[in-house]
């Protein structure tokens, strides 16, 4: 039970290896989740290559949960003014400062871990202890209203954030599950209504976490204030930064806080890799595959462990071998190969706009004369399915992890979504970079949300050589096949009372065609030879992200069901309000000359 500096005392497990007699590095672990009872009979997978080189390893419970005494408060506010405050960086500074002076050790630490545990690292950054020598958050999350866990943009996140705020702030002891009495969540929060309601009948106000969210629809002081990246400038210890492109929870602040320390650097202390893994796939026992995607017969779970993670912790805190040359390192999807990059996005990536034609079709070239727009109606009532139903619960289990390389398919014959393809490409598209999407639409409304989806669609004959043989797939296989298949590389949503000011709202003006900017995060992706681009359109995305109403009111939180109405969409497809995604291509575009 390690003391903290008010008082209060945290559950932390120590496990030293037997038979190591020189002195030892140590690497923390900060959990919400439960530390281990025991000393594992045989070392983790995900272990394996950082035990082969041998630490202390530390796992601690934060304050609040399980054994560790103090208030959970679920929150990642940090006053590095107030010298009586308690939080997540002050709690590690403690820890630190505890283990070096109590446990036998060559005086050097390092933290890492995913999602919340990454979190807990990447906060040390703030005010690092002098022992800590080696730093590698992994997915975590930087600023809850713009991005990551709970909002994209402010745009609510719904069935991930009620779900995850039961799940630790129900029971200070347990990790509790939500249970659902019908079988498809979709139907479920379908039934029950707008937000407000989920707090009077359900959980009565019993979750503080939640009950947050629903009292700060804007990014207002509270938000800010959790957003702690917002005070992160340098790189005041080396980090190892790890992102996932198909990441369901954290794909955005590893990126944020890469960047926020690349503002000082001088030590080049910051590292950042990406590959295509779900949410903390890279600490898996293998990372072969995400959904039907197969990457090519590496394991990059094993690969990142053993030539990225084991290096790194091995360089800083053992003092062995050399430290990286680059400084961002990704396993590019398409190609299924390693690379390295000196600068980040690369200088050789251009930025080039793919544009949408009113006839459906994406080009290079801008829309002629005579286009105009293409339109759906946008129903509340019959939201858009964000993957396929049946819609499991986000935990446990269930099929939230790979949900970002669903196939599109089954939404894609849908009225209320417009799409867009290209013709087959004549060479491959190399796109390393930031995407985004800028579209001219409008809204019979007075609010309303876009979703725009970059997909790569597969040749119908894209097939392993067994079906080539004529064997044909197995019963329950055919779906899963490759061929035909629309992978998403990139999905984000905008709400439109946020287009001006994410802290003052306003309507939007009743059909009047307004720019639409919407981030599309950073990829390293090649749309091969054969293959197509696709974008989808469309405006609910259920119940990943709340139901607009379509019809402004101050506070969605407090919608009522009178308050959501039918809207008329129509995205603009004309040389003055061309409609376009951003694309960082590297080379040539096929059918261009080389720029």
């Amino acid at each position: 039970m390690v003391p903290m500096r008010d008082g209060v005392r945290l559950q932390t497990v120590i496990l030293t290896p037997i038979g190591k007699k020189e002195p030892l590095p140590i690497l923390l672990q900060r959990t919400p989740y439960g530390v281990p009872e025991k000393a594992p009979e045989t070392m983790p997978p995900h272990l394996q290559e950082l035990a082969d080189d041998g630490y202390i390893f530390v796992f601690q419970n934060l304050r609040g949960r399980f054994k560790s005494e103090g208030v959970f408060a679920l929150s990642s506010q940090v006053d590095l003014n107030d010298p009586k405050a308690v939080n997540e960086t002050t709690d590690a500074y403690d820890t630190i400062d505890w283990l070096v002076k109590n446990v036998p050790s060559n005086g050097r630490v390092g933290i890492y871990g995913v999602s919340y545990l990454g979190l807990t690292a990447a906060m040390t950054l703030l005010h690092p202890h002098p022992a800590l020598k080696a730093v590698s958050e992994q997915a975590s999350p930087v600023d809850q209203w713009m991005n990551d866990d709970d909002h994209r943009f402010g745009a609510l996140r719904l069935s991930y954030a009620f779900e995850y705020a039961v799940m630790e702030q129900s029971d200070k002891n347990k990790n509790t599950h939500f249970e659902f009495p019908v079988y498809d969540t979709y139907q479920w929060y379908l039934d029950a209504g707008p937000i407000k309601t989920l707090n009077d009948r359900y959980l009565h106000g019993s979750v503080p976490y939640w009950n947050s969210v629903v009292s700060h629809p804007d990014y207002d002081d509270f938000w800010k204030k959790e957003a702690w990246v917002r005070q992160l400038h340098s790189a005041p210890v080396p980090n190892l930064n790890v992102a996932g492109f198909w990441d369901q929870e954290d794909p955005w602040g590893p990126w944020q806080i890469f960047q926020h320390s690349a503002e000082s650097d001088p030590n080049h202390n910051n590292y950042l890799v990406a590959g295509p893994w779900l949410h903390g796939q890279w600490q898996r026992p293998k990372a072969e595959s995400i959904g039907s995607y197969g990457y090519g017969g590496h394991d990059t779970a094993r690969e990142f462990r053993h030539d990225i993670q084991a290096p790194f912790f091995r360089h800083f805190l053992h003092g062995d071998g050399d430290r990286f040359t680059w400084r961002v390192k990704t396993f590019q999807s398409g190609s299924n190969t390693w690379h390295t990059y000196d600068e980040w996005p690369p200088p050789a990536a251009v930025a080039t706009k793919l544009y949408l034609r009113s006839d459906g079709v994406l080009t290079f070239e801008l829309p002629n004369k005579g286009e105009q727009y293409r339109e759906y109606l946008s129903d509340p009532a019959n939201p858009v399915p964000y993957r396929a139903r049946p819609i499991s619960p986000t935990y446990p289990g269930g099929d939230w992890p790979t949900w970002e390389t669903d196939d599109q398919r089954f939404v894609d014959h849908r009225p209320d979504v417009l799409t867009y393809v290209s013709a087959p490409l004549e060479k491959d598209l190399v796109v390393t970079g930031q995407m985004e999407a800028n579209l001219y639409a409008s809204t019979s409304g007075t609010d309303s949300d876009f979703v725009v989806k970059v997909i790569d669609v597969f040749p119908d004959d894209y097939q392993d050589a067994a079906w080539k043989a004529g064997a044909g797939p197995a019963p329950g296989e055919y779906r899963k096949s490759l061929n035909g298949y629309q992978l998403p590389i990139a999905m984000e949503v905008r709400r439109g009372r946020y287009l001006k000011s994410f802290e003052k709202p306003e309507p939007l003006p009743s059909d009047v065609p307004v720019p639409w900017n919407i981030p599309l995060r950073n990829r390293d992706h090649v749309f091969r030879k054969g293959h197509r681009i696709m974008v989808q359109v469309q405006s609910t995305w259920f119940p990943l992200i709340d139901r607009n109403p379509q019809k402004y009111i101050p506070s969605i939180y407090q919608a009522t069901e009178e308050d959501f109405v039918k809207a008329r969409q129509r995205v603009y497809c004309t040389p003055t309000l061309p409609s376009y995604l951003v694309l960082p291509v590297i080379g040539e575009i096929p059918g261009h000359s080389a720029k």
